[in-house]
Order: C-alpha cells, then sequence, then structure tokens
C-alpha cells in the first residue's frame, strides 16, 4: 500500500518523464530516418506534438504540487509573516477559482461540444482523447493546491520550492566556503 501512495503521489513526475522521453525519441527517430532514409513516420509528428502538449501540462500539475510557480513574493519581506500567509492563501483561492471555470468549460467542451468523429490526422483517433488533458490537468491542480494548503496550515509543513532550496544551498556553500582558509591545496 505505501508503494501504491508513493506512485500517486508521483504520477506527474512518472509521467513528465515517459511522455519527455517518448517526444524526444520521435523527434529524433523523425530526424534520422528523414536524413538517412528519406523517409518519416507519417504519424510521428502529430504524436510528437500530442506528447509535448500531455507534457506541459503535467508538468504544469508538477510544478503546482512542488510550489514552483513563479509568484512575486519581494514585498512579503519588509512585512509581518502574517500578510504573506493571507496573500497566499487569497492568491490560492483565486487560482482555485480560476481552475474551477476552466474545469468545468473544458470538461464540457470535450464531453459536449466536441464531436466524436473529429479525428486526428495522421493517427484516426478522436480528438476528445488529446484534449481530454485540459480538465485532467487542472482538476489535478487544484488538488495540488488544496492538499499543499492542508500541508501548509493543518500539517505545518513548510513547503518551500525548488529554486529557493537551491538558492539556500548556494548561500550556504558559499558561507562555508569563506569560513576555510584559503591558499591550501589538498
Amino acid at each position: 500500500m505505501k508503494h501504491f501512495f508513493k506512485l500517486i503521489d508521483n504520477l506527474e513526475n512518472y509521467l513528465c518523464q515517459f511522455l519527455l522521453v517518448t517526444f524526444v525519441a520521435l523527434l529524433f527517430a523523425q530526424i534520422l530516418l528523414r536524413n538517412m532514409f528519406s523517409y518519416s513516420l507519417p504519424w510521428g509528428d502529430e504524436l510528437a506534438t500530442y506528447a509535448f502538449v500531455w507534457f506541459a501540462y503535467l508538468g504544469a500539475v508538477y510544478a503546482t504540487k512542488m510550489s514552483a510557480h513563479n509568484r512575486v513574493t519581494f514585498q512579503f519581506k519588509f512585512l509581518p509573516r502574517w500578510v504573506e500567509k493571507v496573500c497566499g492563501l487569497l492568491t490560492d483561492l483565486i487560482w482555485i477559482g480560476f481552475n474551477a471555470v476552466f474545469i468545468y468549460m473544458s470538461y464540457d467542451f470535450v464531453f459536449s461540444k466536441m464531436n466524436l468523429f473529429w479525428k486526428s490526422q495522421t493517427l484516426g483517433v478522436p480528438m476528445k482523447y488529446f484534449y481530454l488533458i485540459l480538465p485532467i490537468a487542472f482538476t489535478a491542480m487544484t488538488i495540488r493546491i488544496l492538499q499543499n494548503n492542508y500541508l501548509r496550515f493543518v500539517k505545518k509543513v513548510d513547503i518551500v520550492d525548488p529554486e529557493s532550496q537551491e538558492v539556500e544551498k548556494l548561500k550556504n556553500t558559499g558561507d562555508e566556503e569563506q569560513d576555510t582558509p584559503k591558499g591550501r591545496e589538498k
């Protein structure tokens, strides 16, 4: 059961890795086939394009999980900590509201307005399946926003985006280098 929850918690990461490898391998194969054999896979470019689109949306979900979306936070250094928390919660609520509207509109488009007979040109797959990423991604983003806020406000976990963690590591290694005497060789 523990492995199942780990898989679910990292699902976006695994899917992004798979999609990245898929579209890069397809594009590489297309380049080789065109240049060496004057041939290309008729469906290769289309599948690579759809894999890239799915990769981009799932990457946005993964960035949401990691709290790595861009936010302007410099002004909070001059204000009390509670102001940053309130503003962060407010922006997350606005984000959830936007996602809710987009989930509704994309779900309506994919399942009500989109004709089942609209198919991709070379693959022959109904376009509905490619556009399905829209409600999936925005629903998953909303779940990840709620999950982060639960961790932040209920579990009291300080969620730091990966870029800030790397900046702190660089600062710490810079401080350590300044503390050690220079000029010695090992």
